[in-house]
This record gives C-alpha cells, structure tokens and sequence, in this order.
C-alpha cells in the first residue's frame, strides 16, 4: 500500500479532513494503527467536521455580522432581563426552523447588537444563511435594487435566507416605497423563514414609527405575531 499515493489523491479530491486524519496515523507503529472500522469511522468524522467548519467560515463571511460574538460571551442575568433560560432556547435554532421571529429592544448600550450577532454567529455554526444588515443599509440596499431593476432579484436573495437581522429599526424614517417594500419582505417570509430586529424603540411604539396606520397594522402584526421578545434592562454595557 502506498500512503504516499493515498496522501496524494485525499489532497486531489480536497477531502482535507481526511488527510490530516491520515497523515497523522501513517507515524503509528504497526500495533497502535486502528482497525478497519475505526479507520474510516474517523476519517468520516474528520471530514464531516472540517466541511462544517469551512461552511460556517463561508456562512459568517457572507453574513456581514457586525461583531464576532457568541452566545457564551452574552451577559445573563435578572437584572438584565435576559436568563440562561432564553439563551438556550436560542442555541439550538430551532426558532428559525419553526419562522419564529426574534424582538430586540432596549436603551442604547445594552447589548442589543451584540445578543443579535451572537445568535447570527451561532445560526452560522448551525448551518444557516444569515444576513446582517443596519436599517440604513437595507433601505439603500432596496432604494438602489428599484434604480437598477434588480428589486425582484433583492427580494429573492432575501428570501433564501433562513436568518435576516435587521438592526437599528426605527432611527431613520420611513417612506410609502420603503413601507411597501418592507411588508413585501415580510409576507414573503411570514411563517418560513425567521427574522430578527433590533431596536431602541419599545414594540408598542414601532406602529406610530412606521406612521401609516393601514401598513402599520400589517407590518406590527407580521412581525410580533410569531415572535420571541426580548427587552434588555439595566445600565449600559460600555460603561462596563
């Protein structure tokens, strides 16, 4: 048997956790080499890992995530209003498999972004399309897709994500096109995929934000309909 050869072709066909895996066995001496069974069971392992990771590295560049944050790193406490309880029921996606909608709110400095991110970052480790986008980047994103003529083609990538956060709602205002546009999004994503917004304003303030009592009404009720809440508390973070 030629390792070498193997070695050779395992690289050729990019199986990269493979071949870490057997590199490393081919220095045992003849009595510590696995068997047969436990061979390929990890080399199996080893590539199945590897490809996870690389996916996740090429999840987390496309979603654009403000910060690199974990879940782990996310400060739980009463006072806070945000438990252990909740950060679990988080971390294991299962709201973006079931289209639930995640609500961000509180005072500047209380970690919104960052709890946001976190979870993006973690829906990335989990295999998920995430996109991150401010406010302001999303309403240029759509003003410049109808300039172009690509809005259809925008409102189809968004569509092919299981995760959109959307950050900072409710600090620029909104027009009739952006309002449309926004509820469009919405309906297409209503009860399959998930979303999640940040922002300073409490929910009960986002209908006169949007200030078109009709559209107001669709956009309130697509979002908060199926949703998670989450209100952090407490004195800033950057203080800390």
């Amino acid at each position: 048997m030629n390792r070498q050869l193997t070695l050779e072709r395992l690289h050729e066909l990019k199986l990269t956790g493979m071949e870490r895996v057997y590199r490393s066995l081919a220095g045992l001496q003849p009595d510590e080499q696995p068997t047969t069974d436990e061979l390929m069971a990890r080399l199996a392992e080893a590539e199945y890992l590897d490809r996870m990771q690389r996916r996740m590295q090429v999840l987390m560049q496309q979603s654009k995530l403000r910060y690199d944050a974990t879940l782990e790193q996310v400060y739980c406490s009463r006072e806070r209003n945000f438990t252990r309880d909740q950060q679990l029921a988080l971390a294991d996606g299962s709201f973006i498999l079931q289209a639930v909608n995640v609500l961000i709110t509180g005072a500047t400095g209380s970690g919104k972004s960052f709890l946001a991110c976190a979870i993006g970052r973690n829906a990335c480790a989990l295999g998920f399309k995430t996109m991150y986008l401010p406010m302001n980047r999303f309403l240029e994103k759509l003003a410049l897709a109808k300039i172009q003529g690509t809005y259809l083609k925008l409102l189809d990538q968004l569509q092919k994500m299981h995760l959109i956060i959307l950050d900072d709602f409710g600090i620029q205002p909104l027009n009739d096109d952006t309002r449309l546009a926004f509820l469009q999004i919405l309906e297409d994503r209503y009860g399959q995929k998930a979303t999640i917004v940040v922002s300073q304003l409490p929910v009960d303030k986002w209908h006169a934000y949007i200030n078109q009592p009709t559209m107001a009404d669709a956009i309130c009720d697509r979002l908060a309909a199926k949703a998670l809440r989450i209100e952090l508390k407490g004195e800033s973070l950057r203080k800390i």
